[in-house]
């Protein structure tokens, strides 16, 4: 028997909510993308002329809440201000909630929505993607089969070449706004360094305001000692004139050496969408990794690595397979505010120049 679909709203339709999660919702059986909030006129259009006139248009948040019985869910793709307050709303109107990372400015607020929850018994998760990064998900097999031994130090980058600022609010300078790349690309590199390796023990880092007319910080450096004895050196930076390795990983019997990003963003932006069938978040062989110890992988040192196909599809299935049979969350409030733990101690450690321990 055909279930009906889960009826999804959407709030906010600029980067994050065209590009990410309206395809991937859309495209996720079992879910339907019923609603669009968003009070932009060129916006609304865009999302009709993708989805149809079927698609209903919202101009804020809170006509959702005056007709909550019509949907299931409510994803929160909106600026990082508003994640606390939508989400709250939401959540009190009785919908369970996926909210874009980072879940709230503090792990206090985090902890806060994620008591609401409970309390209310609904679903909260944090759509954290990058989890289902190709290079992610095959470090984590690596790991998983033993290959590299133990892990000494876990290097991650997401570093960019943008000399010149794109303005707007994730490059603002007003705290308000929790912009700045420690809580954007920091997000991703620390979530992943605590998926893999656990609990952070204490936390150093720096953070610069290099580019002219830049009004937060746009060249960061985070260490983590982990209390497993892992230490993870993870850098984001939109001014690298020289891109480093996205992962190099140091083991006691191999390493694990990986550049470039994960197809499945650019993919998204160019139009494509993850569909029954086709292809979906696979690299070209020229692209893989290499494992192997005491050699260069620039001068082919090592084996190649296949790497692992992307899957940001999955996060959203398991969505739908929690909420309709119960499975797990995918990404848990609990889990982000741990992560905002280590942020809040890198914003402290880089204004203080102190290690913070946590």
């Amino acid at each position: 028997m055909t279930r009906t679909p889960l009826r999804v709203g959407l709030v906010g339709y600029g980067l994050a909510g065209s590009v990410f999660h309206a395809p991937l919702i859309a495209t996720t059986e079992g879910l339907v993308l019923d609603t669009v909030v968003t009070s932009n006129p060129e916006r609304q259009e865009q999302a009709r002329a993708e989805f149809g006139d079927g698609l209903r248009i919202a101009a804020t948040p809170d006509e959702l809440w005056a007709r909550a019985d019509e949907l299931d869910l409510i994803v929160i793709a909106s600026p990082n201000k508003t994640h606390v307050p939508i989400a709250t709303a939401a959540l009190k109107a009785g919908l369970p909630v996926v909210v874009d990372k980072p879940i709230a400015g503090t792990a206090a607020e985090a902890r806060e929505l994620a008591a609401l929850a409970d309390e209310r018994g609904l679903l909260l998760s944090v759509f954290q993607n990058r989890r289902w990064d190709n290079d992610f998900l095959t470090l984590r097999k690596l790991l998983a089969e033993g290959e590299l031994g133990d892990v000494w130090r876990f290097e991650s980058r997401f570093e960019r070449w943008r000399p010149q600022p794109k303005g707007g609010w994730r490059e603002s300078g007003d705290p308000a706004e929790i912009g700045g790349l420690l809580y954007d690309l920091g997000s991703h590199v620390v979530d992943q360094a605590l998926v893999l390796f656990g609990p952070a023990t204490s936390v150093y880092a720096e953070s610069d305001v290099r580019r002219d007319g830049a009004a937060t910080d746009d060249d960061t450096f985070i260490a983590i000692t982990h209390a497993n004895g892992v230490r993870s050196h993870l850098y984001v930076s939109a001014t690298t004139a020289q891109l480093g390795p996205r992962f190099r990983v140091l083991g006691s019997q191999a390493g694990y050496v990986k550049y470039g990003l994960d197809p499945q963003e650019a993919d998204l932006r160019e139009g494509k969408r993850p569909a029954a069938g086709t292809e979906w978040g696979v690299e070209p062989e020229a692209l893989w990794g290499r494992v192997g110890s005491g050699e260069s992988p620039l001068s082919g040192g090592g084996r190649p690595e296949p790497t692992v196909p992307g899957a940001y599809p999955a996060y959203y299935a398991a969505v739908a397979a929690a909420l309709r049979d119960g499975g797990p969350n995918p990404v848990t409030a609990d889990e982000a505010a741990a992560a905002l733990d280590v942020l809040e101690a890198a914003r402290r450690s880089a204004r203080e120049s102190v290690v913070v321990s946590l």
